[in-house]
C-alpha cells in the first residue's frame, strides 16, 4: 500500500527546502562579496536553476505564510546577489579591459589617442551599482506581484537616463550586458517566488 502523504505536509516541505536553498544561494554570495570567487557564484546560480527544476515540475501553490518565507530570502538574493553576477558577467564580455572609476561607472578617454593622460580620460554609467539594486528591486517585486510589465517601465527608465552617456562603445556595451545579465537574475528569482505562491 503506498504511502500517501498530506498535501499540507508536501508543501511544508518543498516551502522549507526552497528557503534553505535560497538562504545557502544568498550566503554564497555574500561570501563572495568578500571573496570573489567563479566557483561560489557558479554554485548559487546552480541551486537557483535547482530552485527553478522544483517549483516548475512540483504542481504546487504556497500558501501566504509559506509564499512570504520564500519571498523573502529571494528577493534579498535578487537585489545583492546580481552585483557580483553581473560583475563577473562583464568581465567576461569585456575580457577586463575596461577600468572602473570610484563612483562606479567606466572610465572612458575622450580622445582615442589620448592613453593613460588623466585629463582626457572621465567617468561615465555612474552610480551604476545603486542603479542595479533598485533594478532588481523593482523587476523582483513585479514579477511577484503578478506586474511583468515592471520590466518595460525599468528597462524605459534606465535607457532614458542613460541615454546621453551611451555615445562609446564602451559605455553600450557594458549598459546592454550589465542590464540584461541584471535583469534574468532578478527575473529567475522573481520566477521562482511566483510559480512556488501561484
Amino acid at each position: 500500500m503506498p504511502v500517501v502523504f498530506p498535501e499540507a505536509l508536501v508543501a511544508a516541505f518543498i516551502a522549507i527546502f526552497l528557503f534553505v536553498a535560497l538562504g545557502a544561494a544568498l550566503a554564497l554570495v555574500v561570501v563572495n562579496l568578500r571573496r570573489p570567487r567563479n566557483t561560489t557564484l557558479a554554485i548559487a546560480a546552480g541551486i537557483l536553476v535547482l530552485c527553478l527544476l522544483v517549483v516548475t515540475v512540483l504542481p504546487w501553490n504556497a500558501p501566504g505564510l509559506l509564499g512570504l518565507i520564500i519571498a523573502l530570502p529571494a528577493v534579498v538574493l535578487a537585489v545583492l546577489g546580481g552585483d557580483p553576477i553581473v560583475r563577473r558577467v562583464l568581465a567576461i564580455a569585456t575580457h577586463g579591459t575596461v577600468r572602473e572609476g570610484i563612483a562606479g561607472g567606466i572610465l572612458v578617454s575622450a580622445r582615442p589617442d589620448a592613453g593613460d593622460d588623466p585629463e582626457a580620460v572621465h567617468e561615465i554609467l555612474r552610480g551604476g551599482t545603486t542603479i542595479g539594486y533598485l533594478e532588481r528591486l523593482g523587476v523582483v517585486l513585479g514579477i511577484i506581484a503578478g506586474f511583468p510589465e515592471a520590466i518595460a517601465v525599468v528597462v524605459a527608465l534606465k535607457g532614458i537616463g542613460r541615454f546621453s552617456e551611451l555615445a562609446t562603445p564602451a559605455a553600450r556595451e557594458r549598459f546592454i550586458v550589465g542590464t540584461l545579465a541584471s535583469l534574468l537574475w532578478a527575473c529567475v528569482l522573481g520566477a521562482i517566488v511566483r510559480l512556488a505562491i501561484w
